[in-house]
């Protein structure tokens, strides 16, 4: 369940980054709208599985809760969402509880 939710993760922040810094600047530099729309709702989807998948594993590894809220905190600022898939990547591999 962690390689999924890391996944997720990574396409979270993947489609943040594609709807602020690609889609947005076309709406308004270039007047497509269509791309904001099909953006959004990619990262929308993104966003309602990452979600589903942070509480499935909170629930499943017994995480406090300081960690699930920091997860969700991150993956709200653009960047800062790849730290997220960092992290679980090393709970996967052993380096961290």
């Amino acid at each position: 369940m962690l390689r999924i939710f890391r996944q997720i993760a990574l396409w979270e922040a993947v489609s943040t980054i594609c709807l602020f810094f690609f889609a947005m600047p076309m709406k308004y530099f270039f007047e497509t709208p269509e791309a904001v729309r099909i953006a959004g709702s990619i990262h929308g989807f993104f966003v309602v599985i990452f979600v589903i998948m942070l509480i499935m594993c909170t629930v499943e590894y017994k995480w406090n809760w300081k960690r699930p809220l920091t997860y969700f905190v991150l993956s709200l600022i653009p960047i800062i969402g790849f730290w997220v898939e960092l992290d679980v990547k090393k709970i996967i591999n052993g380096q961290k509880k």
